[in-house]
C-alpha cells in the first residue's frame, strides 16, 4: 500500500498529495489531465485503490455470518471502517452510522422509514430551491403518500448566503422536517447548519441535512450542530462508489421501521411476524457492499490525515484565486456569493453567447474536466433563469495552475466559436 503523504504545514500542499492519485498522471486528448468535476465524483488516492485490492485478494468473505478466519477478518475490517467514518462526522457511536448506496438512499430511507409513518394531512415539510434533486423528489413522494404539504425556502439573492432568519418565517408547528443541503452543489453556498438545527428543533421538527457536498472537506461535528440526520456519499470523500453513509441520532433511527427486509435486519422470523435487529443492521439488509465500507474507511483515514478544517482552507483559497480569475473575463456570469468564506469549491458560470455543453467540450479537449447541466438542481436553474451551467469543483489536489488552464481553456473556447 503506498504511504499517505501528509502536507506540509501549514496548510495543505497539494503539490505533495497529487502523487497519491495515479490518475491525475493521465493524459487526455494529448493533454495533461486537469480534474475540476469534484462535485460529481472525487478521485481514489492509491491507499484507496490498494484497500480494494488487498481485500478481494485476501480477506474477501460475507461478514457477520461466518464463524472461520476470513469471515472475521472481513467483518472486523467493515465494522472497523464504520468507526472510523463515524469519528469523522463526530458521530460517537458508530451505532448510529448506517452504510446505504449513498446520500440519495440515505435520504430515501429517512422519508421512507421515518417520516412517512409519522406525517399526514396538516404537516408541513420544509426544503429549498437550491437542493439536489436527492434532497426534493423523497420529500415530494412522501407528502404525496401521507396528505402533507411541501413548503420551499426560495433563494432570493444567489449572490448572498441564505441567513436563518430567512427560513423563520416559513417553519412553524406544523413544520415536521426540514430537509436542507449544507452546501449546494451549484453555488457553493454553505448554510448555518447548527442555527436552523435549533429553528428547527424549537418547533419539535427534525432537521435532515444532505451532507454529499460538505462532509468531503468541511469539519463537521453532527452532536456539536444538533443534526437529526446527515446523509452523505463515500465517491465524494476519495471513498469508492454505491457506498455511504446515514447518520441518524439513536432514539430516531430506534423509531423508524425497517426500509428494506432480508437477512442480517433481523433477529427473530417466523411464519406469524418478525423482530428486528439492533442497530444499524436494522436498516442494512442482504449483503452488504463489503469492500465500499473498507474502501471508505480508508478514505476517511486519508482524510483525517490531512485535516478536514486544512481542506476546507485549500478549497476557500482556490475559490477565491478562481473567482478573481474569472471575474477578468468579459461577458462571464458567475452564480453564487462573492465572498468565498461562505462557499466551498464549486463555481458555476455562463459565458454569454455560449452553451455550457460546447464549452465544456472545448475544455475537454484541453483536457480539462468539467461539468456542464443542471446539475440534478433544476428548480434552482429556473430560479436563476437560465437552463444550465458550467461548473468547476475543486478538492484537495487541485491547484492554481489548474485554474490557470481553465481560464486559457475558456479563452479558447471564445476564439473557436467567434
Amino acid at each position: 500500500m503506498q504511504k499517505l503523504v501528509h502536507p506540509s504545514s501549514p496548510g495543505l500542499d497539494p503539490q505533495a498529495l497529487r502523487g497519491d492519485f495515479p490518475i491525475l498522471g493521465r493524459r487526455i486528448a494529448g493533454k495533461k489531465l486537469v480534474y475540476l468535476d469534484n462535485a460529481a465524483s472525487s478521485q481514489k488516492p492509491a491507499p484507496v485503490i490498494a484497500a480494494l485490492d488487498d481485500y478481494y485478494e485476501n480477506t474477501h468473505s460475507n461478514v457477520h455470518r461466518g464463524i472461520h478466519h476470513l469471515s472475521q477478518l472481513a467483518t472486523d475490517a467493515y465494522e472497523q471502517a464504520r468507526v472510523k467514518v463515524a469519528n469523522l462526522i463526530g458521530a460517537a457511536d458508530p451505532a448510529e452510522l448506517v452504510w446505504v448506496r449513498g446520500a440519495t438512499e440515505g435520504l430515501n430511507l429517512v422519508a421512507q422509514a421515518w417520516a412517512r409513518p409519522r406525517l399526514g394531512p396538516g404537516d408541513e415539510v420544509l426544503v429549498t430551491n437550491i437542493e439536489h434533486h436527492s434532497n426534493i423528489v423523497p420529500w415530494q413522494l412522501v407528502c404525496d403518500q401521507t396528505g402533507a404539504k411541501l413548503r420551499w425556502y426560495s433563494l432570493q439573492d444567489h449572490r448572498q448566503r441564505p441567513e436563518p432568519a430567512e427560513f423563520a418565517a416559513l417553519i412553524s408547528e406544523r413544520t415536521k422536517v426540514v430537509a436542507l443541503t449544507a452546501m449546494s452543489n451549484v453555488l457553493g453556498v454553505t448554510l448555518d447548519v447548527a442555527a436552523l438545527a435549533s429553528l428547527a428543533h424549537a418547533v419539535g421538527a427534525v432537521l435532515v441535512v444532505d451532507g454529499a457536498q460538505s462532509v468531503p472537506n468541511q469539519p463537521i461535528d453532527v452532536v456539536a450542530q444538533d443534526v437529526d440526520f446527515l446523509a452523505f456519499s463515500g465517491h465524494k470523500m476519495l471513498g469508492p462508489t454505491g457506498i455511504g453513509g446515514l447518520y441518524g441520532k439513536r432514539e430516531l433511527l430506534e423509531e423508524a421501521e425497517p426500509y428494506q427486509g432480508g437477512g442480517d435486519m433481523i433477529a427473530t422470523v417466523a411464519m406469524e411476524g418478525s423482530t428486528w435487529n439492533r442497530l444499524p443492521y436494522k436498516f442494512e439488509a442482504g449483503t452488504p457492499d463489503i469492500a465500499g465500507a473498507i474502501g471508505l474507511g480508508v478514505a476517511a483515514d486519508y482524510l483525517a490525515a490531512i485535516g478536514l478544517q486544512s481542506i476546507w482552507e485549500h478549497e476557500q483559497r482556490l475559490t477565491e484565486y478562481a473567482l478573481s480569475r474569472l471575474a477578468e473575463i468579459p461577458d462571464l456570469q458567475i452564480y453564487g456569493p462573492t465572498d468565498h468564506e461562505f462557499r466551498g469549491g464549486v463555481v458555476s458560470f455562463n459565458l454569454d453567447g455560449l452553451h455550457p455543453h460546447d464549452l465544456g467540450q472545448v475544455l475537454d479537449s484541453e483536457g480539462i474536466a468539467v461539468r456542464a447541466g443542471h446539475h440534478c438542481a433544476q428548480p434552482l436553474m429556473g430560479a436563476l433563469g437560465v437552463g444550465s451551467t458550467t461548473r468547476a469543483s475543486f478538492y484537495l489536489y487541485n491547484t492554481e495552475d489548474e485554474i490557470d488552464a481553465l481560464i486559457a481553456g475558456i479563452g479558447k473556447a471564445r476564439e473557436f466559436f467567434g
